[in-house]
């Protein structure tokens, strides 16, 4: 998934690796260069749309404008990072 908007330089990345994780979600979330930020969820479907429905808010400084979803098949992604 894409999320814009007020993203960068609030937590968003870190805030998106602690919910993943109590989600029991494997994957990543990375900043990008358009000042996005990009993540990927792989585990069960109930706590993928968690986290994608916790993206479309974000953490408490983030100001959310757009959120673009791709479903993929999962890569068997293990754990969840930041990619820095």
């Amino acid at each position: 998934m894409r999320v814009q908007g007020r993203v960068q330089g609030v937590w968003f990345r870190e805030s998106t690796r602690r919910q993943a994780e109590q989600l029991g979600l494997a994957g990543w979330v990375r900043n990008r260069e358009d000042g996005s930020v990009e993540a990927v969820f792989e585990g069960p479907v109930d706590a993928v749309a968690q986290a994608v429905a916790w993206c479309r808010l974000g953490p408490p400084r983030a100001e959310v404008t757009a959120v673009a979803v791709d479903e993929e098949p999962p890569e068997g992604e293990r754990g969840f990072r930041v990619v820095r």
